[in-house]
């Protein structure tokens, strides 16, 4: 009788491994995309600051880069272009893989790594790994294997980038008896963010100061000074949009690349957070955009994105690293203080210091990267902020999307001139930097 049932058994077993497929898996951009949009709504949802957010984005696209360009060689190692990364393990050539399949796994592994609501990624993940265990069991179970080996590979290299010690840093403590020095703002009074990322590794920079942009006008609450004339024209420019209304173009803008995380509504004793995405979260998007725009393949769109999220990530380095060191007050506190009491700005303030923008600095980076990639003159519609309520915008370039990213944030209020010229100047200098530095296109 147990003969009988083992033959039974073996015979059913012969069965369904007959019926088992065994055809090739084809991964899809639309499936890369939407492991990034995934991510970026649930970095919405645990509100990750615009800095550790370029961290999320910068990791898992590298990642993925490198498995891609083990099998394609229209692309090169970022090995000796980026700090201290080492060559990741090599499959077996005797084991059969499907490297976008790796790369993709290994993208959705470090990304899950990253966040806090591990769960929301695993429910993406969960439904490829079903479809892609039927096309071929085979294939599917190899190239997971080797995509997570590969994610651990880079997560041992991350985890040298002092993240973690900058954790555990001294709280920014502010200056109350230096006017020029930046204070907490209305209504959260949040402490500054990540007072020590210029102490982060940065991957194609010698050093956070790299691109250290000259001063800010000396602080003076002299009319005739510079510094006045900046800050008189933030308030200015505000009063004029308030007149023109709901039809205000200047308004539009500034809603437009708002982009604050930290947005707090209060609404009689209750305060509330509303969240958005972060200003390098909307250039991914429209690195997405473009993408899908030119049909670029998988390891091109890998490419694009990652090329991208480094010159951000670097971008955040550098600009975090002037902004502790100016440690300049926002145009809110001194318009308050000094000019009209009941004045708010258009945007909300963020929490930290000035001086340069955040946003001209990382727009300046990413629409010069892009370019590289795509072109000069790319035209395009920008759709990212839809979610959000906001209409499409059209930019006949990414280098015009960037100038008016910055100019919204004296628009928004939240910015004196100098912060965006310098800020979108140095954002460019150093995407300019990391085309020529990294070779990530082969000869």
């Amino acid at each position: 009788m147990k003969t009988k049932l083992k033959a039974i058994a073996l015979f059913a077993l012969l069965i369904s491994s007959c019926k088992e497929k065994n055809e090739p898996i084809i991964v899809t951009t639309d499936e890369y995309h939407a492991s990034v949009d995934k991510i970026t709504n649930i970095m919405i949802h645990d509100i990750f600051s615009p800095p550790v957010a370029s961290r999320i984005f910068a990791y898992p696209n590298i990642a993925a880069y490198e498995i891609v360009a083990q099998n394609n060689s229209d692309y090169a190692t970022l090995v000796g272009q980026i700090k201290d990364l080492t060559s990741i393990p090599t499959p077996d050539k005797d084991i059969q893989i499907n490297y976008q399949v790796s790369a993709l796994i290994a993208h959705m592994d470090l990304s899950r790594k990253l966040i806090f609501s591990e769960d929301k990624m695993e429910v993406l993940r969960d439904s490829l790994y079903k479809v892609w265990e039927t096309k071929n069991r085979l294939t599917f179970n190899n190239s997971k294997a080797y995509g997570l080996k590969v994610a651990e590979h880079i997560a041992k290299w991350m985890d040298k980038d002092n993240y973690k010690q900058t954790r555990t840093m001294p709280k920014f403590t502010v200056d109350t008896d230096d006017q020029s020095r930046w204070q907490p703002t209305p209504p959260s009074y949040m402490d500054g963010i990540e007072p020590h990322w210029s102490k982060i590794r940065p991957f194609a920079l010698d050093s956070a100061s790299q691109f250290k942009p000259v001063p800010p006008p000396p602080f003076s609450m002299d009319k005739n000074s510079k510094f006045y004339k900046e800050l008189i024209e933030v308030y200015n420019v505000s009063n004029e949009m308030e007149k023109k209304g709901d039809t205000c173009e200047e308004i539009a803008i500034a809603q437009f690349w708002d982009c604050n995380p930290y947005v707090s509504v209060t609404q009689g004793h209750l305060m509330f957070a509303k969240k958005k995405i972060t200003p390098g979260a909307h250039w991914i998007g429209i690195t997405k955009i473009a993408s899908k725009k030119t049909n670029a393949d998988f390891d091109k769109t890998i490419f694009a994105h990652t090329k991208t999220s480094i010159a951000m990530y670097d971008a955040f380095i550098s600009c975090w690293d002037e902004k502790y060191r100016s440690n300049l007050i926002r145009p809110e506190t001194l318009i308050n203080q000094y000019i009209d009491e009941n004045w708010k700005p258009v945007l909300q303030t963020p929490p930290f210091p000035e001086y340069t923008s955040g946003h001209s600095v990382v727009s300046g980076a990413a629409a010069t990267t892009l370019t590289s990639i795509f072109g000069e003159n790319f035209d395009f519609e920008d759709d990212s902020e839809i979610n959000f309520g906001l209409p499409v915008r059209h930019f006949k370039s990414f280098l015009q999307a960037a100038d008016e990213a910055a100019i919204s944030r004296m628009y928004g209020g939240i910015h004196y001139r100098s912060a965006v010229e310098v800020g979108i100047n140095q954002g460019r200098d150093l995407g300019g930097f990391v085309n020529k530095k990294l070779t990530m296109l082969a000869k």
